[in-house]
């Protein structure tokens, strides 16, 4: 089973987070930079562990350079 979530990335912020909004979108404030794919590593990693997933079942699908991201869980059933 595949899962796509749109996420409204805000890097450089003092911890890092996942949450939903009250309004159902999801975001994601990163301690790391935008630089050298380091913010895109830490977003995989930080829904990887909020999921309750492995980090290769987390991919970015689109958005790699925007802050509006489309990542896909898969899950190994």
């Amino acid at each position: 089973m595949n899962t796509l979530l749109q996420i409204r990335v805000k890097p450089g912020a003092r911890v890092s987070r996942l949450f939903q909004t009250e309004d159902g979108q999801w975001q994601a404030q990163l301690k790391s930079p935008p630089v050298d794919g380091k913010a895109n590593e830490e977003l995989i990693a930080l829904v990887a562990r909020q999921m309750g997933c492995r980090r290769a079942n987390v991919s970015i699908k689109s958005g790699t350079t925007s802050r509006m991201k489309l990542v896909q869980i898969v899950s190994a059933d």
